[in-house]
């Protein structure tokens, strides 16, 4: 696929996902009323949703891009980097 191909897709994905994304806020009903949407008709939202972020992601492997995720300033670190001093001569003992 050319990559004029794959970013016409990615395209249409985003613009789709946008597009439910607004339909369910404007179907979410207010606190304490019954929505309207069956459940089967939610669960095949749901479905569209992880149909669309799966092909999203395969056309992001597709073109090379990578996988990163945000990074928090209180979050762990996974690794620990170690400082080796180098052995060098040994200072004499003043008395």
């Amino acid at each position: 696929m050319a990559d004029d191909e794959l970013s016409m897709e990615r395209r249409i994905l985003r613009v789709m996902r946008k597009t439910l994304a607004s339909v369910v806020k404007d179907a979410t009903p207010q606190p304490g009323t019954s929505g309207f949407l069956s459940d089967q008709t939610v669960d095949d939202i749901k479905e569209c949703f992880l149909l669309i972020s799966l092909r999203e992601k395969e056309l992001a492997e597709a073109i090379g891009l990578a996988q990163s995720r945000p990074y928090y300033p209180d979050q762990q670190k996974a690794g620990q980097v170690i400082n080796f001093a180098r052995p060098g001569k040994a200072e004499p003992e003043k008395l």
